[in-house]
């Protein structure tokens, strides 16, 4: 049985268990399967309490991917979320992976990196 099986099985006790449900896209995105991952961290990111190292981690997924756009939406509503949480060492990763970014993938690019003295 493989460890995302085992994870899996677990969940069948308790599906509402956020860290199983976060190790799991995590076994998702080790499995390269990306789109799956993406999926189970977005429901986490969606529950009545969000999960914010889920912001976090699909967020860095997507510009893995080259989904900047997307992953700046994600950062910008993690930071807000762990803010709202009082996670301040959270926000602060997020901002810092978001201010990395510089203008990579915006569709007004014009090839000028206006962060390169950054």
């Amino acid at each position: 049985m493989s460890r995302r099986e085992k994870i899996e099985a677990m969940l069948l006790d308790d599906p509402t268990d956020t860290f199983l449900r976060y190790s799991l896209a995590m076994e998702h995105r080790s499995e390269g399967n990306h789109e799956k991952s993406l999926e189970k961290l977005g429901e986490l990111t969606r529950d009545s309490e969000p999960y914010v190292p889920a912001f976090f981690m699909a967020g860095q997924q997507l510009v893995e991917l080259g989904r900047i756009n997307e992953a700046r939406t994600m950062l910008r509503d993690g930071i807000d979320e762990a803010r709202r949480q009082g996670n301040s060492h959270a926000a602060a990763e997020m901002s810092e992976l978001l201010a990395s970014l510089g203008s990579r993938g915006e569709s007004a690019d014009n090839g000028v990196d206006e962060d390169d003295d950054l």
